[in-house]
Protein backbone atom coordinates (compact mmCIF):
# COMPACT_ATOMS: atom_id res chain seq x y z
CA UNK A 1 0.00 0.00 0.00
CA UNK A 2 2.74 2.25 0.10
CA UNK A 3 4.13 1.61 -3.14
CA UNK A 4 2.77 4.18 -4.83
CA UNK A 5 4.22 7.30 -1.96
CA UNK A 6 7.51 4.82 -2.85
CA UNK A 7 7.40 5.70 -6.71
CA UNK A 8 6.33 9.30 -6.21
CA UNK A 9 9.44 10.00 -4.06
CA UNK A 10 11.13 8.32 -6.48
CA UNK A 11 9.96 10.52 -9.35
CA UNK A 12 11.35 13.43 -6.92
CA UNK A 13 14.51 11.79 -6.39
CA UNK A 14 15.04 12.09 -10.60
CA UNK A 15 13.54 15.33 -11.06
CA UNK A 16 16.33 16.70 -8.41
CA UNK A 17 18.62 15.24 -10.85
CA UNK A 18 18.58 17.77 -13.58
CA UNK A 19 21.45 19.67 -14.74
CA UNK A 20 19.54 21.82 -17.71
CA UNK A 21 16.62 23.02 -19.38
CA UNK A 22 14.10 25.47 -18.10
CA UNK A 23 13.00 26.15 -14.68
CA UNK A 24 15.85 24.37 -13.28
CA UNK A 25 15.64 25.61 -10.04
CA UNK A 26 11.94 25.14 -9.52
CA UNK A 27 12.25 21.80 -11.27
CA UNK A 28 14.81 21.10 -8.09
CA UNK A 29 12.51 22.55 -5.54
CA UNK A 30 9.76 20.54 -6.86
CA UNK A 31 11.64 17.14 -7.02
CA UNK A 32 12.92 17.63 -2.79
CA UNK A 33 9.15 17.95 -2.00
CA UNK A 34 7.85 15.03 -3.75
CA UNK A 35 10.79 12.87 -2.00
CA UNK A 36 10.22 14.75 1.54
CA UNK A 37 6.31 14.33 0.78
CA UNK A 38 6.57 10.74 -0.77
CA UNK A 39 8.69 9.60 1.91
CA UNK A 40 7.05 10.26 4.78
CA UNK A 41 3.36 9.31 3.21
CA UNK A 42 5.57 6.27 2.98
CA UNK A 43 6.58 5.50 6.43
CA UNK A 44 2.87 6.60 7.85
CA UNK A 45 1.71 3.88 5.01
CA UNK A 46 3.59 1.05 6.16
CA UNK A 47 2.91 2.16 9.69
CA UNK A 48 6.73 2.97 10.22
CA UNK A 49 5.93 4.97 13.14
CA UNK A 50 4.03 2.27 15.28
CA UNK A 51 7.08 0.21 14.23
CA UNK A 52 9.32 2.57 15.94
CA UNK A 53 7.54 2.79 18.96
CA UNK A 54 7.68 -0.69 19.37
CA UNK A 55 11.48 -0.84 18.57
CA UNK A 56 12.46 1.54 21.09
CA UNK A 57 9.94 -0.35 23.70
CA UNK A 58 11.71 -3.70 23.41
CA UNK A 59 15.44 -1.21 23.62
CA UNK A 60 14.60 -0.38 27.05
CA UNK A 61 15.02 -3.42 28.63
CA UNK A 62 18.20 -4.33 30.77
CA UNK A 63 20.12 -6.28 27.66
CA UNK A 64 19.25 -3.54 25.39
CA UNK A 65 19.84 -0.81 27.07
CA UNK A 66 23.35 -2.31 27.52
CA UNK A 67 23.96 -3.25 24.11
CA UNK A 68 23.07 0.53 23.26
CA UNK A 69 25.40 1.33 25.65
CA UNK A 70 28.28 -0.66 24.33
CA UNK A 71 27.51 0.73 20.91
CA UNK A 72 28.01 4.15 21.82
CA UNK A 73 30.76 3.72 23.53
CA UNK A 74 32.41 1.83 20.61
CA UNK A 75 31.29 4.63 18.29
CA UNK A 76 32.66 7.11 20.45
CA UNK A 77 35.70 5.48 21.16
CA UNK A 78 36.10 4.85 17.54
CA UNK A 79 35.35 8.79 16.27
CA UNK A 80 38.16 9.49 19.10
CA UNK A 81 40.84 7.66 17.65
CA UNK A 82 40.00 9.62 14.05
CA UNK A 83 40.58 12.92 15.21
CA UNK A 84 44.14 14.37 14.95
CA UNK A 85 44.62 15.30 18.64
CA UNK A 86 44.16 11.66 19.88
CA UNK A 87 45.65 10.02 16.70
CA UNK A 88 48.73 12.64 17.82
CA UNK A 89 48.60 11.76 21.75
CA UNK A 90 49.00 7.81 20.51
CA UNK A 91 51.83 8.20 18.19
CA UNK A 92 49.95 7.08 15.03
CA UNK A 93 51.63 6.20 11.79
CA UNK A 94 49.72 6.52 8.41
CA UNK A 95 50.45 2.98 8.10
CA UNK A 96 48.18 2.48 11.80
CA UNK A 97 45.29 4.16 9.30
CA UNK A 98 45.49 1.80 6.31
CA UNK A 99 45.96 -1.20 8.65
CA UNK A 100 42.23 0.29 10.37
CA UNK A 101 40.91 0.77 6.98
CA UNK A 102 42.03 -2.69 5.88
CA UNK A 103 40.15 -4.44 8.57
CA UNK A 104 37.07 -2.28 8.17
CA UNK A 105 36.85 -3.43 4.86
CA UNK A 106 37.47 -6.98 5.64
CA UNK A 107 34.53 -6.67 8.76
CA UNK A 108 31.99 -7.80 6.58
CA UNK A 109 33.28 -11.13 5.25
CA UNK A 110 34.98 -11.58 8.60
CA UNK A 111 31.93 -10.84 10.54
CA UNK A 112 29.95 -13.43 8.08
CA UNK A 113 33.00 -16.42 8.71
CA UNK A 114 32.29 -15.97 12.57
CA UNK A 115 28.38 -15.75 12.26
CA UNK A 116 27.74 -18.32 10.04
CA UNK A 117 30.76 -20.99 10.06
CA UNK A 118 33.15 -20.67 12.73
CA UNK A 119 30.08 -19.99 16.10
CA UNK A 120 28.19 -22.72 14.46
CA UNK A 121 31.39 -25.01 14.51
CA UNK A 122 32.24 -24.46 18.00
CA UNK A 123 28.73 -24.68 19.19
CA UNK A 124 28.00 -28.16 17.42
CA UNK A 125 31.64 -29.18 19.11
CA UNK A 126 29.83 -27.85 22.34
CA UNK A 127 26.58 -29.88 21.81
CA UNK A 128 28.58 -33.00 21.04
CA UNK A 129 29.18 -33.46 24.64
CA UNK A 130 25.07 -33.05 25.34
CA UNK A 131 22.27 -34.69 25.24
CA UNK A 132 20.83 -31.44 23.40
CA UNK A 133 17.29 -32.76 22.13
CA UNK A 134 15.75 -29.12 20.61
CA UNK A 135 13.12 -29.28 22.90
CA UNK A 136 14.83 -28.95 27.01
CA UNK A 137 18.12 -27.31 27.85
CA UNK A 138 21.29 -29.55 27.12
CA UNK A 139 22.62 -31.58 29.76
CA UNK A 140 26.84 -32.29 30.23
CA UNK A 141 27.57 -36.01 28.99
CA UNK A 142 31.09 -35.73 28.13
CA UNK A 143 31.65 -38.29 25.94
CA UNK A 144 28.91 -40.37 26.29
CA UNK A 145 27.80 -39.93 23.02
CA UNK A 146 31.28 -40.83 21.24
CA UNK A 147 31.22 -43.88 23.47
CA UNK A 148 28.05 -44.99 22.43
CA UNK A 149 29.00 -44.34 18.55
CA UNK A 150 32.12 -46.26 18.83
CA UNK A 151 31.18 -48.87 21.33
CA UNK A 152 31.76 -52.20 18.92
CA UNK A 153 32.56 -55.94 19.86
CA UNK A 154 33.42 -58.92 17.87
CA UNK A 155 32.67 -62.14 19.12
CA UNK A 156 33.06 -65.53 17.68
CA UNK A 157 29.97 -68.04 17.20
CA UNK A 158 30.64 -72.12 17.63
CA UNK A 159 27.98 -71.97 14.10
CA UNK A 160 27.79 -69.38 11.83
CA UNK A 161 23.80 -69.66 12.74
CA UNK A 162 24.27 -69.40 16.67
CA UNK A 163 21.55 -66.60 18.00
CA UNK A 164 23.38 -63.01 19.24
CA UNK A 165 21.66 -63.08 22.51
CA UNK A 166 23.92 -66.11 23.39
CA UNK A 167 27.13 -64.56 23.22
CA UNK A 168 26.12 -60.91 23.60
CA UNK A 169 24.25 -58.23 25.71
CA UNK A 170 21.17 -58.35 23.49
CA UNK A 171 20.07 -55.06 25.87
CA UNK A 172 23.51 -53.20 25.20
CA UNK A 173 24.29 -54.36 21.41
CA UNK A 174 22.60 -54.79 18.37
CA UNK A 175 23.80 -57.37 15.46
CA UNK A 176 25.73 -55.03 12.42
CA UNK A 177 26.81 -58.49 10.83
CA UNK A 178 28.08 -61.77 10.45
CA UNK A 179 31.39 -63.29 9.10
CA UNK A 180 32.36 -66.98 8.49
CA UNK A 181 35.78 -68.38 7.78
CA UNK A 182 36.51 -72.05 8.13
CA UNK A 183 32.92 -73.31 9.29
CA UNK A 184 33.28 -71.00 11.91
CA UNK A 185 31.72 -67.26 12.45
CA UNK A 186 32.32 -64.37 13.82
CA UNK A 187 29.73 -61.62 14.93
CA UNK A 188 29.82 -57.72 14.85
CA UNK A 189 27.86 -56.11 17.27
CA UNK A 190 27.58 -52.51 18.21
CA UNK A 191 25.63 -50.03 20.87
CA UNK A 192 24.29 -48.32 17.82
CA UNK A 193 24.10 -50.57 14.66
CA UNK A 194 22.95 -47.81 12.89
CA UNK A 195 26.10 -45.80 12.62
CA UNK A 196 28.28 -48.70 11.32
CA UNK A 197 25.47 -49.94 8.69
CA UNK A 198 25.67 -46.02 7.47
CA UNK A 199 29.66 -46.46 7.68
CA UNK A 200 29.77 -49.21 5.94
CA UNK A 201 27.66 -48.16 2.82
CA UNK A 202 29.35 -44.92 2.57
CA UNK A 203 32.69 -46.84 2.45
CA UNK A 204 31.55 -48.86 0.16
CA UNK A 205 29.91 -45.90 -1.76
CA UNK A 206 33.50 -44.13 -2.07
CA UNK A 207 35.17 -47.60 -3.15
CA UNK A 208 32.93 -47.84 -6.34
CA UNK A 209 32.09 -44.53 -7.35
CA UNK A 210 35.80 -43.01 -7.26
CA UNK A 211 37.43 -45.27 -9.80
CA UNK A 212 34.26 -44.63 -11.65
CA UNK A 213 34.58 -41.01 -11.31
CA UNK A 214 38.09 -40.86 -12.15
CA UNK A 215 38.83 -43.77 -14.79
CA UNK A 216 36.72 -42.65 -17.10
CA UNK A 217 37.56 -38.74 -16.69
CA UNK A 218 41.13 -39.41 -17.30
CA UNK A 219 40.53 -41.45 -20.11
CA UNK A 220 37.85 -38.63 -21.80
CA UNK A 221 40.63 -35.96 -20.63
CA UNK A 222 43.11 -37.48 -22.88
CA UNK A 223 40.52 -38.13 -25.95
CA UNK A 224 39.49 -34.32 -25.47
CA UNK A 225 42.87 -32.82 -25.35
CA UNK A 226 43.15 -34.44 -28.84
CA UNK A 227 42.62 -32.24 -32.34
CA UNK A 228 40.13 -34.13 -33.41
CA UNK A 229 37.35 -32.25 -34.67
CA UNK A 230 34.26 -31.21 -32.48
CA UNK A 231 36.03 -31.11 -29.35
CA UNK A 232 34.86 -28.13 -27.96
CA UNK A 233 31.38 -28.86 -28.32
CA UNK A 234 32.00 -32.50 -26.34
CA UNK A 235 33.86 -30.44 -23.26
CA UNK A 236 30.59 -28.49 -22.57
CA UNK A 237 28.29 -31.37 -23.02
CA UNK A 238 30.33 -33.72 -20.52
CA UNK A 239 30.31 -30.92 -17.99
CA UNK A 240 26.97 -30.22 -17.97
CA UNK A 241 25.75 -33.31 -15.18
CA UNK A 242 28.08 -31.48 -12.54
CA UNK A 243 26.35 -27.93 -12.67
CA UNK A 244 22.65 -29.57 -13.46
CA UNK A 245 20.78 -29.09 -10.15
CA UNK A 246 20.69 -32.50 -8.11
CA UNK A 247 16.89 -32.39 -7.48
CA UNK A 248 16.48 -32.58 -11.23
CA UNK A 249 19.18 -34.91 -11.68
CA UNK A 250 17.67 -37.62 -9.05
CA UNK A 251 14.02 -36.99 -10.70
CA UNK A 252 15.32 -37.70 -13.97
CA UNK A 253 17.12 -40.94 -12.31
CA UNK A 254 14.53 -42.53 -10.71
CA UNK A 255 12.05 -42.30 -14.04
CA UNK A 256 15.01 -44.17 -15.93
CA UNK A 257 15.48 -46.79 -13.00
CA UNK A 258 11.48 -47.54 -13.01
CA UNK A 259 11.35 -51.42 -13.13
CA UNK A 260 8.18 -51.34 -15.26
CA UNK A 261 8.53 -48.29 -17.76
CA UNK A 262 12.21 -47.18 -16.83
CA UNK A 263 14.76 -47.00 -20.31
CA UNK A 264 17.21 -49.02 -18.20
CA UNK A 265 15.30 -51.89 -17.82
CA UNK A 266 13.80 -51.25 -21.07
CA UNK A 267 17.07 -51.32 -22.93
CA UNK A 268 18.25 -54.25 -21.10
CA UNK A 269 15.14 -56.39 -22.29
CA UNK A 270 15.87 -55.20 -25.61
CA UNK A 271 19.27 -56.40 -25.49
CA UNK A 272 18.11 -60.24 -24.19
CA UNK A 273 15.62 -60.42 -26.60
CA UNK A 274 18.43 -59.62 -29.58
CA UNK A 275 20.67 -62.05 -27.67
CA UNK A 276 17.82 -64.83 -27.71
CA UNK A 277 16.72 -63.96 -31.28
CA UNK A 278 19.70 -64.57 -32.29
CA UNK A 279 22.16 -66.93 -30.36
CA UNK A 280 19.25 -68.67 -29.03
CA UNK A 281 21.27 -68.18 -25.39
CA UNK A 282 17.81 -68.77 -23.37
CA UNK A 283 18.56 -65.81 -21.34
CA UNK A 284 16.14 -64.41 -18.80
CA UNK A 285 15.08 -61.38 -18.75
CA UNK A 286 16.24 -59.74 -15.03
CA UNK A 287 13.80 -56.86 -14.63
CA UNK A 288 16.36 -55.43 -12.14
CA UNK A 289 14.45 -53.74 -9.11
CA UNK A 290 17.02 -50.72 -9.13
CA UNK A 291 15.72 -48.68 -6.14
CA UNK A 292 13.61 -51.08 -3.98
CA UNK A 293 16.09 -54.28 -4.04
CA UNK A 294 18.94 -53.63 -0.95
CA UNK A 295 21.05 -55.40 -3.83
CA UNK A 296 20.92 -52.99 -6.55
CA UNK A 297 20.03 -50.08 -4.53
CA UNK A 298 23.66 -48.55 -3.62
CA UNK A 299 24.69 -49.20 -6.51
CA UNK A 300 22.09 -47.06 -8.38
CA UNK A 301 23.10 -44.21 -6.78
CA UNK A 302 27.31 -45.06 -7.24
CA UNK A 303 25.30 -44.87 -10.67
CA UNK A 304 23.92 -41.18 -10.32
CA UNK A 305 27.54 -40.24 -8.54
CA UNK A 306 29.76 -41.18 -10.82
CA UNK A 307 27.71 -39.84 -13.90
CA UNK A 308 27.88 -36.85 -12.31
CA UNK A 309 31.13 -36.36 -11.11
CA UNK A 310 32.97 -37.61 -14.22
CA UNK A 311 32.31 -34.11 -15.90
CA UNK A 312 34.11 -32.05 -13.48
CA UNK A 313 37.12 -34.53 -12.99
CA UNK A 314 37.25 -34.57 -16.76
CA UNK A 315 37.75 -30.63 -16.83
CA UNK A 316 40.08 -30.47 -13.77
CA UNK A 317 42.03 -33.56 -15.90
CA UNK A 318 41.92 -31.54 -19.39
CA UNK A 319 43.37 -28.13 -17.29
CA UNK A 320 46.28 -30.67 -16.06
CA UNK A 321 47.44 -32.49 -19.54
CA UNK A 322 47.27 -28.63 -21.02
CA UNK A 323 50.06 -27.67 -18.72
CA UNK A 324 52.58 -30.45 -19.66
CA UNK A 325 55.11 -29.09 -22.40
CA UNK A 326 55.29 -30.73 -25.78
CA UNK A 327 58.81 -30.93 -25.47
CA UNK A 328 58.30 -33.78 -23.03
CA UNK A 329 56.37 -35.97 -25.96
CA UNK A 330 58.74 -35.10 -28.71
CA UNK A 331 61.40 -36.23 -26.61
CA UNK A 332 59.74 -39.67 -25.71
CA UNK A 333 59.16 -39.99 -29.57
CA UNK A 334 62.57 -39.73 -30.78
CA UNK A 335 63.73 -42.18 -28.01
CA UNK A 336 61.59 -44.69 -29.59
CA UNK A 337 58.11 -44.62 -26.85
CA UNK A 338 54.91 -45.66 -27.21
CA UNK A 339 51.76 -44.35 -26.92
CA UNK A 340 51.31 -46.29 -23.76
CA UNK A 341 54.74 -45.60 -22.84
CA UNK A 342 54.07 -41.24 -23.13
CA UNK A 343 50.62 -42.44 -21.04
CA UNK A 344 52.03 -44.11 -17.92
CA UNK A 345 55.79 -42.31 -18.01
CA UNK A 346 54.77 -38.79 -18.89
CA UNK A 347 51.19 -37.89 -18.85
CA UNK A 348 50.48 -39.93 -15.21
CA UNK A 349 53.75 -38.68 -13.24
CA UNK A 350 53.36 -34.68 -14.72
CA UNK A 351 49.66 -34.68 -13.65
CA UNK A 352 50.23 -35.70 -9.80
CA UNK A 353 48.72 -32.45 -8.73
CA UNK A 354 45.38 -32.77 -10.63
CA UNK A 355 45.23 -36.38 -9.88
CA UNK A 356 45.75 -35.62 -5.74
CA UNK A 357 43.07 -32.32 -6.17
CA UNK A 358 40.34 -34.99 -8.41
CA UNK A 359 40.91 -37.83 -5.81
CA UNK A 360 40.90 -35.26 -2.74
CA UNK A 361 37.76 -33.72 -4.02
CA UNK A 362 36.20 -37.06 -4.80
CA UNK A 363 36.65 -38.70 -1.86
CA UNK A 364 35.03 -35.59 0.03
CA UNK A 365 32.08 -35.53 -1.96
CA UNK A 366 31.71 -39.45 -2.37
CA UNK A 367 31.92 -39.92 2.11
CA UNK A 368 29.38 -36.81 1.92
CA UNK A 369 26.81 -37.98 -0.12
CA UNK A 370 23.45 -36.90 0.92
CA UNK A 371 21.19 -35.25 -1.55
CA UNK A 372 20.97 -38.61 -4.27
CA UNK A 373 20.37 -40.63 -1.50
CA UNK A 374 17.37 -38.38 -0.20
CA UNK A 375 15.53 -37.46 -3.15
CA UNK A 376 15.61 -40.95 -5.18
CA UNK A 377 15.05 -43.11 -2.36
CA UNK A 378 11.27 -43.66 -0.51
CA UNK A 379 12.33 -44.33 2.23
CA UNK A 380 16.03 -42.82 1.85
CA UNK A 381 17.38 -45.21 4.08
CA UNK A 382 16.36 -47.91 1.06
CA UNK A 383 15.29 -51.29 1.69
CA UNK A 384 16.92 -52.77 4.39
CA UNK A 385 19.20 -49.59 5.12
CA UNK A 386 21.09 -50.92 2.27
CA UNK A 387 21.75 -46.74 1.48
CA UNK A 388 21.82 -45.40 4.75
CA UNK A 389 25.04 -42.80 4.77
CA UNK A 390 26.84 -41.24 7.37
CA UNK A 391 25.30 -37.76 6.01
CA UNK A 392 21.78 -39.13 5.98
CA UNK A 393 21.87 -41.07 9.21
CA UNK A 394 23.31 -37.56 11.07
CA UNK A 395 20.02 -36.03 9.53
CA UNK A 396 17.70 -38.34 10.91
CA UNK A 397 19.34 -37.99 14.10
CA UNK A 398 19.50 -34.31 14.31
CA UNK A 399 16.04 -33.24 12.07
CA UNK A 400 13.71 -36.19 12.46
CA UNK A 401 15.06 -37.84 16.22
CA UNK A 402 15.95 -34.24 17.26
CA UNK A 403 18.62 -35.55 19.00
CA UNK A 404 21.10 -32.33 18.11
CA UNK A 405 23.68 -33.58 20.22
CA UNK A 406 23.98 -37.06 19.51
CA UNK A 407 23.99 -35.63 16.09
CA UNK A 408 26.82 -32.99 16.52
CA UNK A 409 28.73 -35.92 17.70
CA UNK A 410 28.46 -37.91 14.55
CA UNK A 411 29.28 -34.69 12.43
CA UNK A 412 32.74 -34.70 14.62
CA UNK A 413 32.98 -38.63 14.04
CA UNK A 414 32.79 -37.85 9.80
CA UNK A 415 35.14 -35.04 9.98
CA UNK A 416 37.93 -36.37 11.72
CA UNK A 417 37.23 -39.73 9.20
CA UNK A 418 37.54 -37.15 6.03
CA UNK A 419 39.95 -35.58 7.18
CA UNK A 420 42.33 -38.57 7.99
CA UNK A 421 41.88 -40.15 4.87
CA UNK A 422 42.90 -36.46 2.98
CA UNK A 423 46.06 -36.27 5.28
CA UNK A 424 46.88 -39.67 4.45
CA UNK A 425 46.48 -38.96 0.44
CA UNK A 426 48.01 -35.36 1.10
CA UNK A 427 51.28 -37.45 2.34
CA UNK A 428 51.40 -39.96 -0.05
CA UNK A 429 50.83 -37.54 -2.91
CA UNK A 430 54.02 -35.84 -1.47
CA UNK A 431 56.25 -39.27 -1.57
CA UNK A 432 55.46 -40.58 -4.90
CA UNK A 433 55.01 -36.88 -6.71
CA UNK A 434 57.91 -36.36 -8.78
CA UNK A 435 55.93 -33.18 -10.43
CA UNK A 436 58.80 -30.71 -8.92
CA UNK A 437 61.99 -32.70 -9.70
Amino acid sequence: RGLPFLLLALVGYFLTLRENGPFLEATRRLGQALVTGGGLLFLFAVNAPAGLLAFFGRLLTPFGLAALAGLLLSAAAFWGMLRSPTAQALHAKTGHEQAISGWLFLSPNLLGFLIFFAGPLLLSFYFSFTDSDAFNPPNWVGLDNYAKILNVTVKPLETPEQPAREVVDIKVYDEVGRLTIGGRGLLFAAEDRFFWLALRNTLLYALLVIPLSVIPALVLANILNSKLPGMKFFRAVYFIPSIAATVGIALVWQWLYNATVGYINYFITLAVNFLNNTLHLGLVDPQIRWVSDARTALLAIVIIGAWQTVGFNTVLFLAGLQNIPGELYEAATVDGANSLQKFFKITIPMLAPSMFYVLTTTTIQALQVFEQVFILMNPPEGPNNSTLTLVLYLYRSGFQNFKQGYASALAWVLFVIIFGITLYQFRQQRRSSIYES
